[in-house]
């Protein structure tokens, strides 16, 4: 189902279903920002978020698979976002808009999750199967994020154009956290260490050869 399409309501079970998975997420990500993914297992995961061991098994293949959830929950937020555009904004206005939006915290929740990100992506360096899973949810997301920006951009667009554009508008993130998360961008551009003017910065050399992108 394409995002710019409304859906129906999710029932009671899966709102439950949801955020049953989204407190094993966050138990996993703090114990392996705690103790890596090698010192930690399924059953402290579990035991972290307040389920028994065979409820994390019936939602997660493994301890890596565990923190898809909550990545793949920001992504969902950033492309309803802009799905939300304005009609007639350029489109490069809207992603530029929404890429930084995605990365500035609106409340102290979001603040906090942005930091879990971070400390994930550090636990990752190491860990195969858990950077595994960071490149999955993001390539879902840029599967999705080109039904986004096709209907934005109306159907006399360029399909290779959309497709290009999804590809760097997430890549743009995932490199501005990644960069974020390994102190690479501290004191050597003037754009610090905020996620939200690293992602900037990327979507506008990523996308500056774009032909849907130019205004």
């Amino acid at each position: 189902m394409s995002d710019t399409t409304p859906s129906r309501a999710p029932s009671l079970t899966e709102r439950r279903k949801a955020a049953t998975q989204l407190d094993i997420a966050r138990a996993a990500v703090e114990l392996f920002t705690e103790h890596g993914p090698d010192g930690t297992t399924a059953e402290d995961i579990a035991l972290r978020a307040g389920v028994a061991l065979r409820t994390f098994y019936r939602y997660f293949r493994s301890k890596q698979d565990a923190v898809a959830p909550l990545l793949a929950g920001g992504a969902d937020r950033w492309r309803a976002d802009l799905a939300a555009t304005a009609p007639g904004t350029p489109l490069a206005d809207a992603l530029e808009r929404s890429v930084a939006a995605s990365l500035t915290p609106a409340d102290a929740e979001a603040e906090e999750e942005l930091l879990r990100t971070r400390g994930l992506l550090r636990a990752a360096a190491d860990d195969p199967a858990l950077r595994a899973v960071w490149y999955r949810v993001n390539q879902e997301s840029e599967e999705r994020l080109r039904e986004v920006l096709a209907g934005l951009a109306g159907p006399d667009a360029d399909p290779l154009g959309v497709r290009l554009a999804a590809a760097a508008a997430t890549d743009a993130i995932r490199l501005a956290l990644e960069s974020w998360a390994e102190g690479e961008s501290e004191g050597g551009d003037g754009s610090g260490d905020e996620p939200a003017s690293l992602a900037v910065r990327c979507l506008r050399e990523l996308s500056g050869g774009i032909d849907l992108l130019r205004t």
